[in-house]
C-alpha cells in the first residue's frame, strides 16, 4: 500500500521569536521522514549524530522490521533543544511467490560463494558513501515507467522454498525500457554483471539515502558522475536472477531498507 507523505510544523519560540522545524513523513515500518531545521542546528537519533546540510535538510528513516520509538532531538544553533519521541508503526506485507527460476539462483553452487560476497561487500562500499549535502530535496519521481510486479517488503517464496523479504519495488517493462535518475545525486558503483542482480548501480542521494538499480541490460553512467533528476542511466533488463524483465529500484538510509513507493505519486497518476 502506498504510504502518503505528511507534513508537520513545529514552532519553536526562542527569544520571542519563532524557530521553525519542518517534518515530512511518517514513522512507519521502511519510511522516511525529511526535517529542515534552522542554520546552524544539530540533529541526533538515539544520540547518534544525524547528517544536516548547510540549510538545515535532514533524513531519518527506518528498517522494515523496525518496532519501537526512536528520539529525535534536535538543537538549535542558540542552543534550543526540541525533543520527539517518534513511535514506530508496524505494517502488513504481502507474500509474492516467484516460479520457474533457475535452481542455481535460487540455491547458488558452493562455487559461487565468493563471487556473492565480493559483490555484497562492493555495494555495501558503495552504499558507504556520506555526503552532508541533500541531494534530495526536490523530490524523486519514477525512474522507469511499466507495471508494478513486486512490492517492497514483501515475504518471496521462490520456487516453493520460503526466502527473504524482497526490498524493492519492481518495475516490469520490456528489456530495453530508460531507466531515469529518480533524484539528484552522485554516482558511487556501476557494475555490468553481478551474481543476483546482474547490470546494478548504486546512486547517493546524500546523507546516506541511495538508490540501487538491479537486472540492468545496459548501463549508461560511470561511477564518480553526478546526476540530476531525469537524466538517463541505464536500460532496463533481466539479468542477474530474474524471471523476466524489469526494474528493481532499492533504496537505503544507511544500513536501513527503506521504501521507495512512499516517495513517488500513484503510477496511475503519471
Amino acid at each position: 500500500m502506498l504510504m502518503r507523505l505528511l507534513l508537520t510544523s513545529v514552532l519553536v519560540f526562542i527569544n520571542g521569536a519563532a524557530w521553525a522545524i519542518e517534518l515530512t513523513g511518517a514513522a512507519i515500518q521502511g519510511g522516511l521522514i525529511f526535517g529542515q531545521a534552522g542554520p546552524d542546528s544539530h540533529v541526533l537519533l538515539d544520540g547518534v549524530p544525524i547528517a544536516i546540510s548547510n540549510n538545515g535538510h535532514f533524513v531519518i528513516g527506518f528498517g522494515r522490521d523496525e518496532t519501537g520509538s526512536r528520539e529525535l532531538r534536535v538543537t538549535s544553533g542558540d542552543g534550543e533543544v526540541d525533543l520527539k519521541r517518534l513511535l514506530v508503526q508496524a505494517r502488513e506485507y504481502a507474500i509474492e511467490r516467484v516460479d520457474g527460476l533457475p535452481p542455481t539462483t535460487v540455491t547458488p553452487a558452493p562455487e559461487a560463494a565468493s563471487r556473492i560476497k565480493q559483490d555484497a561487500r562492493m555495494v555495501a562500499t558503495a552504499r558507504q558513501h556520506r555526503d552532508k549535502q541533500a541531494y534530495y530535496t526536490n523530490g524523486f519521481a519514477w525512474p522507469a515507467k511499466g507495471r508494478i510486479s513486486g512490492v517492497y517488503g514483501s515475504q518471496r517464496v521462490l520456487n516453493g522454498e520460503p526466502r527473504r523479504p524482497h526490498y524493492g519495488l519492481d518495475i516490469a517493462a520490456p528489456e530495453g525500457t530508460d531507466v531515469y535518475a529518480p533524484a539528484d545525486g552522485l554516482i558511487t558503483m556501476t557494475h555490468p554483471d553481478m551474481y543476483f542482480s546482474g547490470g546494478t548501480i548504486v546512486l547517493d542521494h546524500g546523507q546516506g539515502l541511495s538508490s540501487t538499480f538491479l537486472h540492468l541490460s545496459k548501463i549508461l553512467v560511470e561511477a564518480g558522475s553526478f546526476v540530476k533528476q531525469g537524466d538517463l542511466i541505464a536500460r532496463i533488463g533481466a539479468t542477474g536472477r530474474a524471471s523476466g524483465p524489469h526494474l528493481d529500484w532499492r533504496m537505503n538510509w544507511l544500513n536501513r531498507r527503506v521504501n521507495p513507493q512512499a516517495l513517488v505519486a500513484p503510477i496511475n497518476e503519471l
